[in-house]
């Protein structure tokens, strides 16, 4: 086997010896039990930790049925796992109070010890009270606002905030040989003339695309796809790809030598998705939201009225997230740090920055310069003379136990970076000041609501419902909010918790009506905020800034796929072995100059 490994706990007379060696499987095998590996050229399977590595040929494994899944799923796999696992909300509710208390061994039944104890547990939801606000207005070019209805609007006669000029674009059609063009040539014609039409009608003035090109790649690996995005590059602002099928090792290709080594923006679409004329208008709509960001535009504002201290312009609103590797990164993979940051009271644009840190660690590491980045924005790119007087920082992907973490170790080093950036005369009047969220989406808390009159077409709470006292920590500052309404299943809510706030509480007195305290000014911020993010025309499950650091990690997760998601590269063995021993460093998430300060990450 070319791979040796070294073996442990076959059997208890197969451990090493106290002075132990290293052996190949194949040798082991034939040594132990005289038996020889008849495939040396595949991979051995690791069927211990990654601490204590035991290796065994797959000749000699069974996979045993209706096992949990532990590598990441591709897109498909996620939306088939999700249709699979929905259920209406009525249907939720009715087994909880049914089997609930069976399934967690809370019942008399399972559990014969509560009736010695007299304890008993009421097999009801609780009731808690909750309020629904109300929907911003969402305001296009000329101040025109959308019919906004149960959380979502459209673009019909309206057009985009600030439209952006796109002169240097052109399309690209990726065929393989194993796979049927969803187009001809003159059919992908037709559907390019018909997204310029698109695209003029949202406001974008359009420049007519140089010619497309049909590229055959001979493998997923072919050398060509990375010539021709490089002499692209050199001619082109933004290229239209059409790809054979949701190919993610194409995909994560396209998206790295782009974003990283050549500096072009690139919009990918599915062939067969883009064919469905039933749909098309809708799907190259919403093409024209990403590619009217990438280039720098603002497709939407809410009121500015519902804005609240942001409407002033100086407020930086910040969302930060981390990824971390899933168990079937290779053992080396790293963690990866997001920040995005708006620039002004727009809320348009949100340009971003990563950073490369210690694998499974949630606080980030390098906050300071990843802070002093969007601060210089603030002024270069927003045109401000000063520095923002209040950061609002959105944080998600923080677990309860960490909050206190947040505090200690994160806001010490946004700190700093004031300290570095800010002028004295600022910092003697504690300026900036800090507000800090975590965004929390991985919880248990679902609600139901008590009349049909509070349900929205699919039985769930109506988008913008509030609920922050009953189900609350009475020690801390927190709320659930459901912005959005659920495209299926039962809606969950996003949980926010204020564990630091340096901005509210000052200005409460100054709010007016309708706001009576603190609490409504920030709730009411934060449902606005869901009606802003740009590649969607309805209201998001949790507020744009966070959801946007969460979509630019996943775009890092792209960059380095080799490491995060090896099962989907195509590579030799030589290859992937190299690459499990690189080091991973900021490098390898260094963005092209053309595209930095950019929304590369739509």
């Amino acid at each position: 086997m070319k791979k040796a490994a070294k073996t442990t706990g076959l059997s208890d007379d197969s451990a090493p010896s106290a002075n132990g060696r290293y052996i190949s499987v194949y040798d082991f095998f034939w040594d132990k039990y005289g038996w020889a590996v008849a495939n040396t050229d595949i991979p051995v399977i690791n069927v211990g930790t990654r601490e204590r590595p035991t290796y065994l040929p797959p000749e000699v494994c069974i996979v045993f049925a209706g096992q949990k899944a532990t590598s990441r799923l591709d897109r498909a796999q996620e939306q088939e796992m999700l249709r699979f696992a929905s259920r209406k909300p009525w249907e939720n509710a009715t087994s909880i109070i049914r089997d609930g208390l069976e399934t967690v061994g809370l019942s008399p039944q399972t559990n014969v010890l509560l009736d010695q104890f007299n304890v008993s547990v009421s097999p009801r939801l609780i009731t808690v009270p909750g309020r629904v606000i109300p929907a911003p207005k969402v305001i296009y070019n000329e101040n025109k606002p959308a019919k906004v209805r149960f959380g979502g609007w459209n673009m019909v006669d309206v057009k985009f905030y600030t439209a952006v000029r796109l002169k240097r674009w052109s399309y690209l059609l990726i065929s393989l040989p194993d796979h049927r063009d969803a187009f001809d040539r003159a059919g992908l014609a037709a559907v390019i003339r018909r997204f310029g039409d698109t695209l003029s009608a949202t406001g974008i003035t359009v420049e007519p695309p140089s010619p497309g090109y049909r590229l055959v790649m001979n493998a997923p690996d072919d050398m060509q796809l990375d010539q021709y995005l490089k002499n692209a590059a050199k001619a082109l602002d933004l290229l239209l790809i059409v790809l054979p099928e949701s190919n993610t090792p194409i995909y994560n290709r396209i998206k790295r030598c782009c974003d990283k080594d050549y500096g072009i923006h690139t919009v990918c679409v599915v062939g067969r998705k883009l064919a469905k004329e039933r749909c098309q208008d809708q799907f190259l709509a919403n093409v024209a939201l990403k590619l009217n960001l990438k280039l720098g535009g603002n497709n939407q504002l809410v009121d500015s009225a519902r804005l609240g201290i942001v409407n002033e312009d100086k407020t930086m609103i910040v969302g930060i997230d981390v990824t971390h590797p899933s168990p079937s990164s290779r053992l080396h993979a790293p963690s990866i740090a997001g920040m995005v940051a708006s620039i002004d009271k727009w809320l348009g644009q949100w340009p971003a920055v990563l950073r490369v840190q210690q694998a499974r660690q949630e606080m980030v590491s390098d906050l300071a310069d990843m802070l002093k980045s969007r601060l210089r924005l603030w002024k270069d790119l927003g045109k401000h003379q000063a520095l923002p007087e209040n950061i609002l920082v959105y944080r998600d992907g923080v677990s309860e136990g960490q909050y206190q973490k947040v505090i200690d170790e994160e806001l010490p080093l946004l700190r700093k970076a004031c300290e570095e950036m800010y002028p004295v005369v600022d910092q003697e009047r504690r300026v900036p000041r800090f507000t800090i969220i975590i965004v929390g989406k991985r919880h248990h808390t679902r609600f139901y609501p008590t009349r049909e009159a509070d349900a929205d077409r699919s039985s769930n709470p109506k988008p913008g419902t509030i609920v922050d006292r009953g189900v609350t920590d009475p020690r801390s500052w927190d709320f659930f909010l459901q912005s959005h309404a659920a495209i299926q299943g039962t809606a969950r809510p996003a949980h926010y918790v204020v564990v630091l706030d340096e901005i509210f509480r000052a200005h409460h007195k100054s709010a007016g009506p309708p706001f009576q305290n603190a609490a409504d000014r920030l709730e009411d911020l934060t449902q606005s905020m869901c009606y802003i993010y740009g590649r969607a025309t309805k209201a998001v499950s949790i507020c744009t800034p966070a959801y946007y650091a969460s979509v630019l990690c996943e775009r890092a997760r792209r960059y380095l796929s080799g490491i995060f998601d090896p099962s989907l590269i195509s590579t030799t063995p030589s290859i992937a072995s190299s690459m499990e021993e690189a080091a991973v460093g900021n490098e390898e998430l260094k963005v092209h100059p053309r595209l930095r300060n950019s929304m590369f990450y739509i």
